[in-house]
């Protein structure tokens, strides 16, 4: 799939550059061709109207009072069909079955400028009492140009088609991979979620299989019943996580954003952790400076606090203690959730927040799906805040800034 994204966005962007180096080069030889063409008349006309000169080329003033010289030949036709020619020494103006042929070839045209294309000629005609004029210009010079233009044209586009298309690979590589790390996310999470509901669901059927072979005693079937029972609530909980989280993917699970007091919050979300901390033999500490207020979703912020403390429940040594610090920083509220665990590599303080990581892979005893610090991470994004963890000298501390109230 992503090769052809890359192979259309190539695509794309050549038949882009086609259009756009058409129209460039169109243009300007278009504009080129018509300059030459308009110049050439305008000397011409000049040309028209000079006295008859049999010896000497014309020199015709332009706008800069500087004299310029053109290969051309002037023919004037009287009434009677005598014919005098004058100009310069490109042509050879004795040979008068030329001249004759030239004359006709403009009077076959019928137009009163145009080009015979056999001879190179551009000619005007002007007419005067008792006589017309035929002015002949050689356009060889104009046609060499012009296909030298389009050379350089053609190799100027050769050579932009070239750089463009070397670009456009890197371009595609870039654009596509943000695509690439969420389609790899997407179709890692869709295996992860598979390998949690498949653990379960396996238990779910094995016990439900025993429950149903009259061979085992009622002590036994009450066992495979609380199995169930147990496995169906892991379940349920793993569900309404992706659920949720599919939610804030979706954007239809939108904060309600009000003032709320933030040191209050913090508090109150500490009191059902306490008996949990206290059977555990663990020591909740806190320092929150008071009166701290934030703009945000008073249920929402409860739940990254819950998920940081049951974190710190889960994994944190029970000999030290927790300790929840609430601080002003700036224009930012900064709470932090410490205490003494495994240590964390810069690496697994960044992959924590995926969907479905663990410190330790091989613990999959259903207390812990790996999606709360997720979950957290999406509630603080939307509240336009930063979560991120920090380890050092075997103390870990999860941080969460959010914006004070303006």
């Amino acid at each position: 799939m992503l090769k052809k994204l890359r192979i259309k966005f190539i695509i794309v962007i050549m038949s882009m550059l086609t259009v756009l180096f058409a129209v460039i080069f169109g243009g300007i030889l278009h504009f080129t061709r018509r300059n030459l063409e308009r110049e050439s008349l305008q000397m011409m006309r000049a040309m028209a109207f000079q006295p008859m000169n049999m010896t000497a080329p014309i020199e015709i003033p332009d706008d800069r009072d500087k004299k310029m010289r053109l290969p051309f030949f002037t023919l004037r036709i009287e009434n009677n069909g005598t014919i005098t020619a004058s100009g310069g020494g490109y042509y050879d103006l004795t040979d008068k079955e030329l001249l004759q042929k030239l004359t006709e070839a403009v009077s076959e045209k019928k137009e009163p400028s145009g080009i015979i294309a056999e001879y190179d000629l551009r000619y005007l005609v002007t007419r005067q009492p008792g006589s017309r004029t035929i002015v002949f210009a050689d356009i060889s010079s104009e046609r060499t140009m012009l296909n030298g233009l389009i050379r350089n044209c053609i190799i100027a586009g050769l050579i932009g088609y070239a750089v463009f298309f070397i670009i456009s690979l890197l371009l595609a590589k870039w654009v596509t991979k943000p695509v690439e790390k969420t389609w790899t996310e997407q179709k890692q999470f869709i295996a992860d979620a598979s390998h949690e509901l498949k653990t379960p669901l396996t238990v779910i059927m094995t016990n439900a299989e025993m429950l149903n072979d009259n061979d085992y005693t009622e002590a036994d079937r009450s066992v495979f019943t609380k199995n169930i029972l147990s496995m169906s609530k892991r379940m349920r909980g793993l569900v309404e996580s992706l659920l949720e989280l599919a939610r804030m993917d979706n954007r239809t699970s939108v904060a309600e954003m009000k003032s709320l007091d933030l040191s209050k919050l913090v508090s109150d979300s500490m009191l059902p952790f306490e008996p949990l901390f206290f059977e555990r033999n663990m020591e909740l500490s806190s320092d929150i400076e008071p009166g701290i207020t934030a703009e945000g979703d008073k249920n929402k912020l409860r739940q990254v606090m819950s998920i940081l403390l049951d974190n710190a429940l889960k994994y944190d040594d029970p000999s030290d203690p927790v300790n929840i610090r609430l601080v002003r920083k700036g224009l930012n509220a900064v709470l932090s959730v410490s205490g003494k665990g495994k240590p964390l590599s810069k690496a697994e303080c960044k992959n924590i927040f995926k969907r479905f990581y663990r410190v330790d892979q091989a613990r999959t005893d259903g207390s812990s799906y790996g999606l709360g610090l997720s979950i957290a991470e999406s509630i603080i994004n939307e509240h336009g805040g930063r979560i991120w963890a920090e380890s050092e000298e075997g103390f870990n501390t999860f941080f969460v800034s959010v914006n004070l109230k303006k």
